[in-house]
């Protein structure tokens, strides 16, 4: 009788121990979201239809995300100009911290942690498909020594502005080589290596880094898809063309008809995000990926851009290279069904710097200690953010160090040519989004209180080219 007791309590305890991990497993059957970060280059607040209904182009598939996702109004890049800005994202520094903070070529050092190469550690498959712009072939800041197993477009930003190249870049199997594009479009090549991706890992979890070169110049894309915008006899349909003519060899090339050919890039994008959406409910992966959408900086305004005739920074003042809300305050688009709130509009204050932290919180990753980010996924999970910024800065030198930083509703922009005073300027966003009415002269303590705030947020430069102390 002790042994049939026996016996069957072996028998229960094996069957408990086969059907107690897969119970639990089943408790935990859902793998790591996949992640999908989108940045078009140069795109402004006012290009997207969902943020500037008065916009003279539709974007459906960026405002569907927007439908089916949270739309924050009050998003900041990191810098009003590329590689900075990039570098604030994937190091989560702002620029009076970060090793990068301006257009100069130069390459993230291997004590510089990417969060590409945090969520690479966690697991995660990590491929980028576009601009890099914070490393060059041969260097340390090269994409396969920054945490990506896949990479396919421009290294050097300079490189990036021209479409119709003869060679791009391609990250496989740990190899990074040049490869001929045989002077196609190249968006096109990047956006179908960008859906490779995603097939190749659609058993996850993988992190797309998908920091496309449109609508940056230059103002030229295949005819096929400027055609929505020209009449039947070729003429443009969004007059007055002012033509842009090739001012030397290294100048963006002529364009006829530069409104036709920008609307159509951004068409083009748009119509592209629609792509990679659809895909995702192809592969069964639509409700297991947070998808973000947000461009590096303000609106250009080269090669034949027109940033006044389409609106492109909506209510904001400044385009790029503008520390002036037009310049820094970009659209940014979260959608993940079922996690994120649908059809909700935020005007949580964050930023570029933020976004590593925030990812890693998503993914499990660890997050690099002492960086000027925080986490905000409470917030883009529509729950209350307890860990708030007290500021924000900025800066960007270009022959004027351009300063600001951001105190609530309180904005003081600073203005530094060397051998000049400084020039200070107080806005109340709140009150005066557009940054019309200049408040310093009626707030001197305001002005004070920040403009020390500004000073004590600037550590010196690591990288010689920008050291800008002489101006500070």
């Amino acid at each position: 009788m002790q042994r049939k007791f026996h016996t069957l309590w072996l028998l229960m305890l094996a069957l408990f121990a086969s059907v107690v991990p897969a119970a639990a497993q089943s408790a935990n059957s859902h793998p790591p979201a996949n992640i999908i970060f989108i940045i078009a280059d140069d795109l402004g607040y006012g290009n997207v239809s969902c943020f500037n209904p008065q916009s003279r182009i539709r974007t459906p598939n960026i405002d569907r995300l927007a439908q089916q996702g949270t739309r924050f109004t009050q998003f900041y890049a990191g810098s009003p100009v590329c590689a900075p800005s990039r570098c604030a994202l994937m190091t989560g520094y702002h620029m009076g911290h970060a090793y990068i903070r301006g257009n100069a070529a130069q390459h993230l050092r291997p004590q510089d942690t990417t969060l590409a190469q945090q969520l690479q550690a966690k697991g995660y498959a990590t491929g980028m498909f576009g601009k890099w712009g914070l490393g060059e072939e041969n260097d340390e800041g090269a994409p396969q020594f920054k945490g990506f197993s896949d990479f396919y477009g421009y290294l050097n930003q300079t490189h990036a502005h021209y479409y119709f190249t003869d060679h791009l870049f391609e990250l496989r199997d740990k190899q990074l080589k040049q490869v001929a594009t045989d002077s196609q479009y190249s968006h096109d090549l990047i956006m179908d290596h960008a859906l490779d991706f995603v097939r190749e890992h659609k058993n996850g979890p993988f992190f797309l880094f998908l920091p496309v070169t449109i609508p940056h110049a230059e103002l030229l894309l295949p005819q096929k898809y400027m055609q929505p915008f020209l009449n039947a006899d070729g003429t443009s349909k969004l007059q007055p063309e002012t033509p842009f003519v090739q001012k030397g060899k290294n100048s963006y090339h002529s364009q006829a008809q530069p409104h036709a050919a920008f609307a159509a890039m951004v068409t083009k994008l748009d119509a592209d995000v629609g792509r990679l959406m659809q895909l995702l409910k192809e592969l069964g992966l639509d409700e297991n990926t947070y998808v973000f959408f947000t461009s590096d900086n303000g609106p250009h305004k080269e090669g034949g851009a027109d940033p006044e005739y389409f609106n492109s920074s909506g209510p904001l003042r400044g385009i790029k290279r503008d520390v002036y809300e037009g310049g820094i305050r970009v659209p940014m688009i979260v959608r993940a069904p079922g996690k994120v709130p649908a059809g909700r509009t935020s005007n949580q204050v964050w930023a570029f710097w933020d976004v590593l932290p925030t990812l890693c919180n998503l993914s499990g990753a660890a997050t690099p200690a002492n960086i000027d980010g925080y986490s905000f996924l409470p917030a883009i999970h529509g729950a209350p953010q307890t860990q708030q910024h007290d500021h924000l800065f900025w800066q960007f030198n270009e022959g004027q160090l351009r300063q600001a930083v951001l105190q609530g509703n309180w904005k003081l922009v600073r203005f530094k040519t060397k051998g000049q005073p400084e020039i200070l300027e107080l806005y109340n966003i709140s009150q005066d989004i557009g940054e019309k009415h200049n408040l310093a002269a009626r707030y001197p303590d305001r002005v004070k209180a920040l403009h020390a705030i500004m000073q004590q947020s600037v550590s010196p430069a690591a990288n010689a080219a920008f050291d800008w102390s002489d101006l500070q």
